[in-house]
């Protein structure tokens, strides 16, 4: 079973509303809860899947899953501030206001990944 945690820092300055909407933007059944950090937990990766094929970005998004993957989960980073208008962009470095951490646990991490962004490279014909 797929669990998902969101973790995000809400700074002062920021609005907690457009933070919390971004990351049910990507994770829709999530319940979130804090104020600084927020921290969310959902359980279907349904509507990241399909924004990552939309932006068309699969082939990224698996090598940073990949990157971060260990043990039974994945973690990895996206932009606050561009996840405030929608888009999925995966953060490679710090950014002043932070992230949105993303750790996706299942006991098959590498299908949950290929659901999410399926290899598409061709094989090589000799």
């Amino acid at each position: 079973m797929v669990e998902i945690r969101i973790v995000a820092r809400c700074f002062p300055t920021e609005d907690r509303t457009k933070v919390v909407d971004a990351v049910l933007g990507f994770f829709p059944d999530a319940q979130v809860e804090g104020d600084d950090p927020l921290i969310g937990i959902a359980s279907s990766v349904d509507a990241f899947g399909e924004l990552l094929g939309r932006q068309q970005i699969r082939g990224a998004a698996r090598a940073v899953m990949r990157r971060g993957m260990t043990e039974g989960r994945t973690t990895f980073r996206l932009n606050k501030q561009v996840a405030t208008v929608g888009k999925a962009s995966f953060a490679q470095e710090e950014h002043p206001l932070g992230d949105i951490e993303v750790t996706i646990s299942d006991k098959d991490i590498e299908r949950v990944i290929d659901s999410l962004a399926p290899d598409t490279r061709r094989p090589v014909s000799r």
